[in-house]
C-alpha cells in the first residue's frame, strides 16, 4: 500500500529526499498536486517501481499476458453497453 497522507509520504521518504518533497509539495499548482503526491508515494515503495518497470519490460517484448485490452475495459466498466 502507498503512503496516503503527506505526513505518512514524507515520513517514508529517505531523509535526504524530504526536504525536496515539501518544497515540491508547496510549490505545486492545485491541477498538479495529485500527479505529484503520486509521483512521490511511489518513490516511497521501490519495489512498486520495480514491478512496474518489469511490466513495461514485458509488455514491449510483446508478451501481454495479464493485461486488459481497451475493448475489455470498456466491457468491464459499461457491461450493459451504453455507451
Amino acid at each position: 500500500m502507498l503512503s496516503a497522507t503527506l505526513k505518512d509520504i514524507r515520513e517514508a521518504l529517505p531523509s535526504a529526499e524530504r526536504a525536496a518533497f515539501t518544497e515540491a509539495v508547496e510549490n505545486a499548482g492545485a491541477e498538479d498536486l495529485l500527479e505529484l503526491l503520486a509521483t512521490w508515494a511511489e518513490r516511497t515503495r521501490p519495489d512498486l517501481i520495480a514491478d512496474k518497470e518489469a511490466a513495461f519490460r514485458r509488455i514491449a517484448e510483446g508478451d501481454f499476458t495479464g493485461t486488459v485490452s481497451e475493448d475489455e475495459v470498456a466491457v468491464l466498466f459499461n457491461p450493459g453497453g451504453r455507451r
